[in-house]
Parts: structure tokens; C-alpha cells; sequence
């Protein structure tokens, strides 16, 4: 047996032709819903990109207890798990946070791994004079001058890194098509901003434009005019479009090699993107609206053999660790909350009655598939916040000294396998946490674009226990509590 993976990252499904867009130009989307079951109620877990991957790996949620960071010496590595039970796993992949601080125990999980570089403001190719120009700049500034540097060795698309990834992605395919027992995880960073790729996809969206250099858009309220957004928006669907073609090179090799016989496939993405809903660029600064958190999600199961269905059954991503180890017969870790969904892709089998999902430090979400709750905090410093971990980095940078010198030790919780973690203070809102937003409740049967907040007491109070529900079995810290001004 054999399975497939490919991830995007920044995938905003409400721009794909499978979920009704008919302007971006998604024709193997198309093609592979007709291939799989398509997903409706798919959301996220943690955000963003290396918590999110984390929950890949383990099956249960980060956001509760810690924000971005590698794995944890404690945690059950799905790949791993894997590997060591005798199914070799292999990733390809170009997304830059590995190479950092706070993702370096991810990729080192599998048997076996590659990487491309060069994205977004990866600290690839050294130019000299962009160093001294950057010299005292803010990491936004120095990061946006490197992702120059970087264009200028990516001229042609053979280039790029999610061509190069994808390249080395069938390469493993052919090689190992008549092997069995593998796992593939094809992992591209894009459409992840900056939405940068090759005139022959910006060619299908042709329109006026003759503004300043503008595929980056920044994590705040929008303040460009029409026309600018508009062209961001292309310039998106030209990635996206980029993308899409991608895809179609592992779909194409699955219908030559006839592996549709005898492997899973899975297509998903860790989080949309806001590219003008809701006055919003980018993600983090704002709630986590649908267009951010129900994301695309496909499943080819070659023992079911459903293709052409759509699936109402709430899923998470949690749930494709415990997916992968029920498809090769291994048993998944008693710590490990996602559910095995080969029947709900058979039959449309629920596994769960909700779903929990934010980022750390940020609103508590939860969602029945009709209603979203966004629980903000009752604390208008948002506090108290800690960080329970074993491995002190953030995003880019281990932690400062300040931070780590008034540490507590903490009890274990039930995964932490008997270990105690620290327990570090965090003062600023992580990620710049929505702190500005109030408590907000939709009823998406009726308002499916989050356009207007209800006040329902009895509905809230509902939704209220579905997430202490969840809180609990996650073994949410006590302080998660207070500073939602749950009891």
C-alpha cells in the first residue's frame, strides 16, 4: 500500500472552481474532486503554519497550550510512527520554516526528506549589499529585500521551488512505484504570499494595472484602492492557477503508473487567506473567518473507491495522521485525538459533533458545521498566556533571556508522558492576537459569508458548552479559562 499527501499552504477554497469559483482557473481541482470525495466542513486546528503542522504530525491540538515551535521531545510523530513500522516516509518540500528555529524537529521525523529553497524571504542566495542595506531594519523590511535577492535566481519556472518540489516529488514516485509500503508528503509553500510567479500564469488574467510592485499584501485592514486589490487578486490566481497545473503533474503520473489501484491520496491546505473578505489582507491580525478556516479537503481511498461524492462530515486536519496509520495498519497513539476518516470518505460517517480551532493567545473557536463561535477575551490586556514547552524558540529566534528568567515548572499534562514543561510567561498578544474583536456568532445556513453577528442566548450557551467540551478533552491549562471569562 502507498499514499500520497500534497499540501498547499494559503489555499483560499472559496477561489477554487471544486467550491464554486468560476473565474480562477483550477481545471485538476476540478478533475481530482471528480476523482475523490470532496469535503465541505473541513476547518483547521491550530494556526498558523507550524502549529498547524505540528497537529499533522501528532493529531491533537497546539494551539492551547503553545503558539509556533518545533516538536516536542514528547509528541507522536505520525511519520515516524511510520517509519518505524515499516513504511518508508519521504518528504519533499520548499517551506522555508523548516530551515528556522521554530520548525527544525519536523522534517528530521521522516525517513528520508528534501528541501528547495528560495521562498518567500528565505536567507538563501547572500548579496552583499542587500545585507548592508538592511543593516538595523526590521525583520519585515529585511525579509521583503532577501525575497528580492531570491527573485533574481528564480527567473525561469524549472526554478522555482514548487516546481523543483514537485519535480523531486514524482521523481520518488517513479522510482518507488512498484515498492510498497511508502508515504509521500509533497509540500509546497505556495500560494502562500508573496503570491511571485512567471509571466505565462499572470497571462491568464490580464488586466490594467500600473501601480508600484505589489504580490505581498500586508496583515492589516485594507487601504488600497480597487484597482489595487484587484490586482492582488490576480495576482493570487495566477499562483493559485500555478498551482493547480502542479497537481495535475501527480495526477497525471497516478493515471500513467495506475496507482489509483493501491494509493491514498489526500490533498489539503493548512489555511485559507483573506484577499479582501471582510476588509481584511492576510490572516492573524483578524478572527479566524471561514475564509480562513474551512479549507479544501479531498481523499482518494482506493478501498472505498468514492470519487465524485462531497462529504458533509466535519473534519479537521487533525485527523490525517490518524488516517494515514488506520490506511497501513499501524495503531495510532492513545494521545492522538483526530479520527481514521475511511468511513466517513466511504459513507459520509461523522466523527465528530465539533470542531475547536484558533491560534494561541487568539479567540477560541468552535463550530457545529452551522454555527461558528468566536470566543474573544474577557481581559482587555488578554492575559494570563503561557507557553507550555520543552523547546524554547518562536518563529525565527530562540527565546529571549527576559523570558526565560522567571520560568515555573508545570505538572504534566496526560501527553506530555510524564514530563514537566516550562511555563513561560507571554505578555505581548502572540501573532498579534485579535484582541480588538469582540465575541462574535454566526449562523452560516443563513449568512454563510460571516457578514452578520447573531445574539442568541440560548445558541451561545450551546456552543459555550460544545467548547468547554472540547477545552477539557484537550486539557486546556486553567488560565485558558480565565482570560475567556469561561468558569
Amino acid at each position: 500500500m502507498k499514499a500520497i499527501m500534497v499540501m498547499f499552504d494559503s489555499l483560499n477554497r472559496r477561489l477554487m472552481q471544486p467550491y464554486g469559483c468560476n473565474w480562477v482557473r483550477t481545471p485538476n481541482f476540478a478533475r481530482l474532486a471528480e476523482r475523490s470525495a470532496t469535503f465541505e466542513n473541513a476547518y483547521i486546528g491550530s494556526m498558523p503554519c507550524m502549529p498547524a503542522r505540528r497537529e499533522l504530525h501528532t493529531g491533537r491540538y497546539n494551539f492551547l497550550h503553545r503558539g509556533w515551535g518545533p516538536l516536542e521531545p514528547f509528541d507522536d510523530s505520525m511519520p515516524q510512527i511510520l517509519d518505524e513500522n515499516g513504511v518508508h516516509s519521504h518528504k519533499v518540500t520548499d517551506h522555508q520554516h523548516y530551515w528556522e528555529d521554530g520548525g527544525a524537529t519536523y522534517h528530521t521525523r521522516f525517513t528520508t526528506h528534501e528541501f528547495s529553497r528560495g521562498q518567500e524571504g528565505d536567507p538563501w542566495k547572500g548579496v552583499v549589499e542587500a545585507g548592508v542595506a538592511s543593516k538595523g531594519a526590521d525583520r519585515r523590511f529585511r525579509t521583503r529585500l532577501q525575497d528580492q535577492v531570491n527573485r533574481e535566481y528564480l527567473n525561469e519556472e524549472a526554478l522555482m521551488p514548487q516546481a523543483q518540489t514537485f519535480a523531486k516529488g514524482l521523481e520518488f514516485i517513479r522510482r518507488n512505484a512498484d515498492a510498497d509500503n511508502w508515504y509521500l508528503q509533497i509540500e509546497t509553500f505556495d500560494p502562500h504570499e508573496p503570491f511571485f510567479t512567471q509571466p505565462g500564469w499572470k497571462e491568464l488574467y490580464p488586466h490594467e494595472y500600473d501601480g508600484p510592485l505589489f504580490d505581498w499584501p500586508p496583515y492589516q485592514r485594507i487601504s488600497e484602492p480597487p484597482e489595487q486589490v484587484q490586482h492582488m487578486r490576480y495576482e493570487y490566481a495566477a499562483l493559485m492557477s500555478m498551482c493547480d497545473h502542479y497537481l495535475g503533474t501527480v495526477l497525471d503520473l497516478m493515471d500513467e503508473l495506475k496507482l489509483w489501484e493501491d494509493t491514498l491520496l489526500i490533498v489539503t491546505t493548512d489555511h485559507g487567506f483573506h484577499l479582501g473578505e471582510h476588509d481584511w489582507w492576510g490572516k492573524a491580525r483578524m478572527p479566524w473567518y471561514n475564509e480562513l478556516a474551512n479549507i479544501p479537503f479531498f481523499v482518494w481511498d482506493p478501498r472505498s473507491k468514492v470519487a465524485g461524492e462531497r462529504r458533509e462530515s466535519l473534519v479537521q486536519n487533525i485527523d490525517v495522521p490518524a488516517t494515514l496509520l488506520e490506511y497501513f495498519g499501524v495503531e495510532r497513539p492513545e494521545d492522538m485525538q483526530g479520527v481514521p476518516l475511511r468511513a466517513t470518505v466511504a459513507d459520509d460517517s461523522p466523527v465528530r459533533e465539533a470542531a475547536l480551532y484558533g491560534a494561541h493567545g487568539g479567540h477560541v473557536n468552535v463550530t457545529d458545521g452551522r454555527h461558528v463561535y468566536m470566543r474573544a477575551s474577557a481581559n482587555a490586556d488578554n492575559q494570563p498566556i503561557y507557553n507550555y514547552t520543552l523547546m524554547t524558540t518562536h518563529m525565527r529566534n530562540r527565546f529571549q533571556v527576559e523570558e526565560l528568567q522567571d520560568i515555573q515548572l508545570a505538572a504534566p499534562f496526560a501527553f506530555t508522558k510524564g514530563c514537566r514543561t516550562m511555563k513561560i510567561t507571554t505578555e505581548r498578544a502572540p501573532l498579534r492576537a485579535p484582541v480588538e474583536f469582540e465575541t462574535l456568532l454566526f449562523d452560516l445556513e443563513g449568512d454563510p459569508g460571516q457578514l452578520n453577528p447573531i445574539q442568541d442566548a440560548a445558541l451561545e450557551a450551546q456552543m459555550v458548552e460544545k467548547m468547554l467540551g472540547l477545552m477539557r478533552a484537550n486539557e486546556a491549562p486553567s488560565e485558558q479559562y480565565q482570560r475567556l471569562g469561561l468558569a
